[in-house]
């Protein structure tokens, strides 16, 4: 019974954090993270323990496939040289400065290292619960560097681990391999189980088998890469941008259709309910602080929350110093923000799921069966401080305001160059098309004047996601009940050659996405429109 009471209070939790949050305007996950606390004052919930392993191998293969499904690799491309330096050098510097911090406080040095690897990476999930104020380009950025930059973090995690536990000894060497095996291993895990992935997505035809093939993707990826002890968490970033560029080609509309749902739905209750669960899990580490009193170890969480925000925008500003310092060609100067762009990207810096689950996996004894010192220390100070970072969410809003950053129309005005495109290259296309599925003119001239109308619809109103082709029509067969009629009598026909026109503009669209004229985020929204206009010409579909 515990734990379907669990469940209702996840459940009830995330439907009224998320309800309360959009009508007063606070981040959701700060509500859900409150609740969860406050559920830890009930006696029988305060037995519920948040398990590593369900952390690592239930909730981050999912939440990070999706994240990663959803990015732009136009943007990752175009700032590869800050996010390489993000998830290196600002992870290991951050878990560095973490680690002299918590020593001063009386922490051995390998706790304290352990200490550092687990807060240093950024977490994807919650940059995107919490940072939807961003703007587009921050957003990208952030949410680009928190995929990432675990690959670091753990390698420095788990040697600080061995190295406290006596199970390996420091050596450079040895840390370079780990740090190789870590990030080439962990991609190449997900290369393959993307091919393999498309490859069983293109051989089942079935919308629902297909999809539970997508939901093995992320779990078998990450699954590959913690079997050769590389990052599971690059595994399934890297699978979920091979299936963000394959997706549009291997897929039908149904499975699309079927799978965009599922994913929102199904993300979004597990994000709420990670949230809930952390909340939950900093009562038990106040009711397990044993080394610490209650104030030193909350001086503690304040002092490492101040310092990995100062390190972030200390890094910042003395990495783009460097790069500008040595690389004055024209098209780093092209890349250049401003310094109230680095202001409010080193304000998202958010600690979630990654960071609790290293701490909770922290072993209880070192070789020998001595207890390892400060174990209690670590998991209170890693749950204070995602929990203290998070409260910047609060702050993003009247940062971004005040940083007054320039209007960003790219994705709307290349929705609106893409759709214009597409549908005229659909009118060029139609005569040749119709010869080749022998279309009655009738039919063709019919189909001729809807997309017509649409182009210029599309003129007038700047080329949104408003009304469907298939709209269109319903207004012109409503105008011209000759023309319902014929459209009765020759329906087959009708539909066969939209659907037909529908594949000239998906392949259009996917066209203007690779030749990067378009960013993956015009495509996803525009297809997701295409695809709904084709389940409904197709019918039978879903079926």
């Amino acid at each position: 019974m515990l734990a379907l009471a669990v469940i209702v209070v996840i459940g009830a939790s995330v439907l009224v954090s998320g309800v309360v949050g959009r009508r007063f305007g606070i981040a959701p996950p700060v509500l859900m993270l409150a609740a969860g606390v406050l559920w830890g004052f009930v006696p029988k919930l305060r037995a519920v323990e948040l398990p590593p392993d369900t952390v690592l191998l239930v909730f981050l293969p999912a939440l990070l496939y999706w994240e990663a499904l959803n990015s732009s690799l136009r943007a990752i491309r175009r700032s590869l040289r800050g996010l390489v330096l993000m998830s290196t050098l600002l992870v290991i510097l951050s878990a560095g400065a973490v680690a002299v911090v918590a020593h001063a406080f009386g922490v051995p040095w390998g706790p304290a290292w352990i200490l550092g690897g687990a807060l240093a990476p950024t977490d994807a999930t919650a940059v995107a619960a919490l940072g939807r104020v961003l703007p587009r380009q921050a957003l990208d950025l952030a949410q680009a560097e928190s995929s990432v930059n675990d690959g670091t973090a753990l390698v420095v995690y788990g040697v600080a681990v061995s190295v406290t536990i006596g199970a390996e000894h420091f050596s450079s060497v040895h840390v370079g391999l780990l740090f190789v095996r870590s990030y080439v291993g962990g991609v190449a895990a997900g290369v393959v189980v993307a091919l393999a992935g498309a490859q069983v997505r293109k051989a089942v035809a079935d919308p629902m088998l297909q999809n539970v093939a997508i939901l093995l993707i992320p779990f078998t990826a990450f699954l590959l890469a913690e079997a050769l002890d590389a990052s599971g968490v690059l595994a399934a970033v890297t699978c979920g941008l091979i299936m963000s560029q394959l997706g549009p080609r291997v897929g039908t509309a149904a499975v699309r259709l079927i799978s965009q749902g599922f994913w929102s739905l199904g993300t979004y209750v597990l994000n709420g309910a990670l949230f809930v669960l952390v909340g939950l899990q900093s009562q038990a580490a106040v009711r397990g602080l044993t080394s610490f009193d209650l104030a030193r170890a909350l001086a503690m969480v304040a002092v490492v929350s101040v310092v990995l925000i100062a390190a972030r925008f200390v890094f910042q500003f003395v990495t783009i110093y460097a790069i500008r310092a040595l690389d004055r060609r024209p098209s780093q100067r092209g890349r250049r923000v401003s310094h109230r762009f680095r202001v409010v990207t080193g304000l998202s810096g958010f600690r979630g799921a990654v960071s609790l689950a290293a701490a909770l996996a922290v072993p209880v004894t070192v070789h020998g069966g001595a207890p390892l010192p400060d174990r209690d220390v670590i998991i209170f100070v890693t749950a204070g401080v995602i929990a203290a970072l998070m409260l910047q969410a609060f702050a993003l809003p009247p940062v971004v305001r005040w940083a007054d950053l320039p209007e960003d129309t790219v994705i709307q005005d290349e929705r609106r160059m893409a759709n214009q495109t597409a549908t005229a290259e659909a009118i060029t296309a139609l005569p040749e098309i119709a010869d080749a599925l022998g279309t009655p003119p009738e039919v063709v001239a019919m189909v001729a004047r809807e997309f017509e109308k649409h182009a210029r619809m599309q003129q007038f109103s700047g080329g949104g996601l408003g009304g469907s082709d298939d709209d269109d029509a319903d207004e012109d067969r409503e105008a011209d009940a000759d023309a319902a009629e014929r459209l009765r009598q020759i329906d087959s026909q009708y539909r066969e050659i939209r659907l037909a026109l529908l594949d000239n503009k998906r392949a259009t669209v996917i066209r203007l996405r690779h030749e990067g004229r378009i960013d993956d985020a015009v495509l996803r929204q525009i297809q997701a429109r295409l695809d709904i206009e084709q389940v409904r010409l197709s019918r039978d579909e879903l079926v």
